[in-house]
């Protein structure tokens, strides 16, 4: 039940044309540099082009998007008429990467590591090569729990570090 961002996976198939998949098991970490890790579960055409090209982009799912997001996630990548609907794609600005541009958030990622686990499943530590965010301030990110669809709607709360003085406070 751990409440999770969506994200849309983006890669290049063998013949050059993009595929994108939905996933959530997508967290920042620190490998001597800013860094994304990732776990993906059971043999599919995302991570097998993954682990073919080691580079994939990581496009946040807003509420505009969720529509295709789900599409995208319910649907093979085996489907050879899974792309044929219309999506705002662009190549990345670093690497050579699909990327959704209705994202508020993209990260171009390069593959630092894989860590292989039980059952087909496999981490992946990936550098941070680019990072697209949308100007907009209307970001609403989608995240997951369970197998339901909720809204984050960010709201301002303050900035670290804020309340570093708050024993002193509640003592003075």
């Amino acid at each position: 039940m751990h409440p999770k961002a969506m994200f849309l996976y983006g890669t290049n198939k063998e013949d050059g044309s993009p595929n994108f998949a939905l996933f959530t098991w997508l967290t920042l970490c620190w490998d001597g540099e800013y860094s994304v890790m990732c776990c993906i579960g059971e043999p599919k055409l995302t991570k097998d082009r993954i682990l073919a090209e080691g580079i994939f982009s990581a496009c946040m799912v807003s509420e505009l998007m969720l529509p295709l997001a789900d599409y995208l996630g319910s649907t093979s990548g085996q489907d050879p008429h899974k792309m044929d609907i219309p999506m705002n794609i662009a190549r990345g600005k670093v690497l050579d990467v699909p990327v959704l541009t209705d994202s508020p958030l993209i990260y171009e990622l390069e593959v630092s590591r894989r860590i292989q686990l039980a059952d087909s499943s496999d981490i992946f530590i990936c550098r941070i090569r680019n990072e697209q965010k949308s100007d907009s301030n209307d970001a609403s990110p989608i995240i997951s729990i369970g197998m339901e669809y909720f809204a984050a709607q960010p709201e301002f709360k303050g900035k670290w570090g804020q309340w570093k003085n708050l024993k002193e406070a509640q003592n003075g």
